[in-house]
């Protein structure tokens, strides 16, 4: 059996991954077959239901793991994520140690947590459901957002929540918070994504962080960041499409 991204993150391997916000199945075959390590599934700034979830996880069919970002730290968005199968969830905007124990229990069944038992697509509808169970705790993945003041200030006590996977920095959201919206370059704000990634490698928990380039997240391996999102689908289209019709400006006709 391959080893699921929990244990990978866990093992500290470098895992690349990239936004997906689009809510077509085509979009998500295309990006699980692309390469990534795992693919970043944006319910929160996408504009994504939980159905939507569920085509995209249906889509990719195991070929690339999935965390899906709920819109916000709510129990029923994080059961039926985990439902709809995702891999695990990354809670945005999670600011003191409480709110990240909430996540966690939300998404483990007892004796670990209280996510409700149904019958669902994580566990065939029920046909493999004592088999989901006696896997699940290994595998469902709980990554929390630190991406305010809040949150730097309270890093020490968050770090140390039994259950939590990962720490993943939202660099915008974080500039923002400081009040420099956008800068993710300023010195306030690389200080505050510095003092979360050391105070987590203190603690031993892994930590992720996005840039909306590959090159963008070259500063941040030194501090231990492994769980790394480059890029989100819409960019990436859109990227795309310019370079074409850049290469279709410099055709010149002949004869």
């Amino acid at each position: 059996m391959s080893r699921t991204l929990k244990a990978k993150l866990r093992a500290g391997e470098l895992l690349r991954g990239t936004i997906l916000t689009i809510g077509a199945a085509e979009v998500a075959e295309l990006l699980a077959t692309a390469g990534f390590d795992w693919l970043f599934v944006d319910a929160e700034h996408g504009a994504l239901d939980p159905r939507d979830v569920l085509g995209i996880l249906q889509a990719v069919a195991g070929r690339t793991p999935c965390l899906v970002r709920i819109a916000a730290l709510d129990e029923a968005w994080i059961k039926r994520a985990l439902d709809a199968g995702a891999d695990g969830i990354i809670v945005p905007q999670v600011g003191s140690a409480e709110e990240a124990r909430r996540a966690v229990q939300f998404a483990h069944y007892p004796p670990l947590g209280r996510r409700g038992l149904g019958t669902a697509r994580a566990n065939r509808y029920g046909l493999a459901l004592e088999e989901y169970l006696a896997s699940v705790a290994g595998r469902v993945t709980v990554v929390v957002q630190a991406e305010s003041r809040d949150a730097v200030r309270n890093i020490g006590e968050i770090s140390c929540v039994p259950g939590l996977d990962a720490i993943f920095v939202g660099p915008y959201d974080l500039s923002a918070s400081l009040g420099y919206p956008g800068e993710v370059g300023r010195q306030e704000v690389r200080d505050a994504i510095e003092t979360v990634a050391r105070t987590c490698r203190e603690a031993g928990i892994r930590t992720g962080i996005f840039a909306t380039t590959a090159e963008g997240l070259a500063p941040y391996l030194p501090s231990g960041f492994t769980l790394l999102v480059a890029g989100v689908d819409t960019a990436i289209l859109g990227q795309g499409a310019a370079e074409v019709i850049h290469a279709l400006a410099r055709l010149t006709p002949t004869g």
